[in-house]
């Protein structure tokens, strides 16, 4: 075996990298990654170099393939290291560039090593991290960071057995408990979280806007005209820099056609007034990107969360992650998740202080954790 690294995804072909996302994460699809490197999301002016890795048999077949960035800083990555880079400064110490297994602008658990159905999974896996830590210490960085991992027990315990560290985080998702349809899951709330709800659905209606799904492959250059300003919009609201331009929406609705989702509000004149931009997987629904003309009383709800937890049970869809942090999600139905990263740091001394600050973290998210769910609106059995 061996590998190759690639400073372009459009470098491996297109089927071969997706018959590896066994998954259909949208996300892991040559189609996202490559959409966001040729529109100018992923590029070294905003911070992402491509160093994405391949594993190829003897006879050249993929056997597995890893996402790598080297950073040059920590936006859009989601990381939250950057207190460790200031540390570094203050200790005279260069952190950055850093290499990072993730996914750009998204805070999505999931799969981060592509490994093929047939090959070993265990080889596979030791090779394509072995590269990735040679490459990193290869460019000097200060860190190698696997990123939002899914449930992937034996990869995070293949990455504590390595030296990484492991740090928990805390994120609000939904699960479908074969509800048959939204009065369903909502016949397991408490009466007055359960009237909650209907309010906030009912306001939406009142204040004459309608709701309405598009999946990307229903959705022209003409709306997604009308729809990327409200994309922009809530970036604009907190200073912050939108990525993701026009023209990647228009090529990733084309491409991943019904793996986008896109929620609509139109008001009494058939103007588009507020959108939720989503993404689908073969079973789990991902929020990613929200924006509204005006301040419309529980829209946000509507479009963000009950209109998602709508589509999963009509879809068979089993999870849904509306996205990072949010309290408010607890009493709307989503359940604290224990979220996980694994950071391999080069400087031992460093190390040593971050290990320390991890398990500190890592008690106060579990309680947290137990915190939050204690606020479920479900009813208690009994």
């Amino acid at each position: 075996m061996h590998c190759r690294f690639h400073t372009a995804i459009d470098d491996i072909a297109a089927n071969l990298w997706d018959a590896l996302n066994v998954t259909g994460s949208p996300f892991l699809s040559h189609a996202f990654l490559a959409a966001a490197e040729r529109h100018g999301a992923v590029a070294p002016a905003l911070g992402w170099q491509p160093a994405h890795v391949t594993l190829h048999a003897d006879d050249g077949s993929l056997l597995g393939a890893q996402p790598l960035y080297l950073r040059t800083h920590s936006f859009g990555d989601f990381s939250h290291d950057w207190a460790w880079a200031d540390a570094y400064q203050r200790l005279g110490q260069r952190y950055y560039p850093k290499l990072v297994c993730g996914i750009p602008y998204t805070p999505a658990s999931g799969a981060r090593q592509l490994i093929h159905r047939d090959a070993d999974r265990a080889s596979v896996s030791r090779a394509l991290l072995h590269a990735s830590l040679q490459l990193a210490a290869g460019e000097q960085a200060s860190s190698l960071q696997y990123l939002y991992l899914d449930d992937d027990a034996a990869l995070r315990a293949a990455l504590a057995s390595q030296g990484f560290l492991l740090r928990r985080g805390c994120q609000f998702h939904w699960h479908n408990a074969g509800y048959r349809d939204f009065d369903d899951f909502l016949a397991t709330f408490s009466a007055d979280k359960r009237k909650k709800v209907k309010r906030e659905r009912r306001r939406v209606a009142e204040a004459g806007l309608c709701i309405e799904i598009r999946h990307g492959d229903d959705i022209d250059a003409a709306l997604w005209q009308q729809i990327y300003p409200h994309y922009v919009s809530t970036f604009r609201r907190f200073g912050n820099h939108p990525a993701f331009s026009l023209d990647f929406f228009r090529e990733v609705g084309r491409t991943l056609a019904r793996q986008l989702v896109v929620f609509l509000a139109r008001d009494a004149s058939d103007a588009v007034v507020a959108a939720a931009i989503c993404y689908r997987s073969n079973d789990t629904l991902y929020g990613r990107h929200w924006g509204a003309a005006a301040d419309y009383h529980s829209l946000h709800f509507a479009l963000c969360f009950y209109e998602g937890i709508d589509y999963c049970i009509r879809e068979g869809l089993q999870h849904f992650e509306p996205g990072a942090q949010g309290e408010h999600k607890v009493s709307r139905g989503f359940v604290p998740q224990a979220t996980w990263s694994a950071f391999h740091i080069a400087d031992p001394r460093l190390r040593g202080m971050i290990a320390d600050f991890l398990q500190r973290e890592q008690q106060a998210v579990a309680q947290y954790q137990d915190e939050m769910a204690e606020h479920l609106p479900f009813r208690q059995p009994g």
